[in-house]
């Protein structure tokens, strides 16, 4: 066997300290990076098809008038997704544990009952897009495709075998896709971008769009999104250190304002690419369907 020194390899004198220096720097970031991928599992909440479907009816009757209220929407998602990942690193128990310790017997069934039907709602309008996707995307008749669909959520929760970092760099993966998918869409539609900045900070709202833009912040910010994400930080709790706590919590901030802001992306080019496309031709489009007929030109 050689020496660590005979294994070493020849520097410079006055290179160590920087090699020294971009060494740490790929450290200190390869471990940032293993923090990062809670906050972006919570994100596929934010991009389902309820989302999708109001940012397209939005934008397809209102142009670019309700993308104020997506950026509001954000920020309040941003607030309570870090308040959840506080709590989670703060106590060591997620939400519904201490919910279930907190409060009597009742009041917990009823926190319960309400997250389960929460839940299912989601899964059930998340698991038929996804079914919708495959049939619009490879002609492939609905009631196959739910069943491809089936067997696609077995797949990802079978990753979890190997650990929580397997499924979320699958999500992160999954994110990205749509997120360059829309750059491209953007960059085809090209939208009016001085309407674009005047729709983002300049509230309007009337009596015919209040009700879509009730159904975008209702499909924005979602209370199970709150109990999975007070969960899914405790993959990354190592010991009951203070010290490690603040630095995880820190990461946590970045990693919600990282993955929350990519959701807010895709929503608003969804609404900016529905307005471009669909309202300038005169077009009022509220589904899906609809949406992709309309998109092949």
């Amino acid at each position: 066997m050689r020496s660590d020194s005979e294994l070493s390899v020849p520097m410079d004198p006055e290179s160590p300290g920087w090699l020294g220096r971009i060494g740490n720097w790929l450290r200190i970031g390869k471990r940032a990076l293993g923090l990062f991928g809670p906050a972006f599992v919570i994100s596929v909440g934010y991009m389902d098809p309820g989302n999708w479907a109001t940012d397209l009816d939005g934008g397809s009757r209102f142009a670019y008038r309700l993308l104020w209220v997506l950026l509001v929407s954000n920020i309040m998602a941003i607030l309570l997704q870090t308040l959840s990942a506080k709590l989670g690193i703060a106590t060591g128990r997620d939400l519904a544990q201490l919910c279930r310790e907190r409060y009597s017997r009742p009041v917990a069934y009823g926190l319960w009952a309400t997250a389960e039907l929460a839940m299912v709602a989601t899964d059930l309008a998340e698991f038929m897009g996804s079914a919708l996707g495959i049939h619009l995307l490879f002609g492939i008749p609905l009631l196959p495709a739910t069943f491809i669909t089936g067997l696609d959520v077995l797949l990802l929760l079978a990753i979890q075998r190997w650990g929580h970092r397997g499924l979320e760099l699958a999500i992160i993966g999954l994110v990205s896709l749509v997120g360059w998918s829309y750059v491209v869409e953007l960059f085809l539609a090209k939208p009016d971008l001085g309407a674009i900045a005047h729709g983002m900070f300049v509230p309007h709202l009337d009596t015919k769009s209040i009700y879509v833009a009730i159904g975008m912040l209702g499909a924005t910010v979602m209370p199970h999104n709150i109990y999975l994400h007070s969960a899914l930080v405790q993959s990354r709790m190592k010991a009951d250190d203070p010290v490690h706590k603040r630095k995880l919590y820190k990461f946590a901030i970045a990693d919600s304002f990282v993955a929350l802001n990519a959701a807010f992306f895709v929503n608003a080019a969804i609404l900016i690419m529905a307005a471009a496309v669909f309202n300038r031709n005169g077009m009022a489009v509220a589904s899906i369907e609809d949406a992709h007929a309309t998109l092949i030109p």
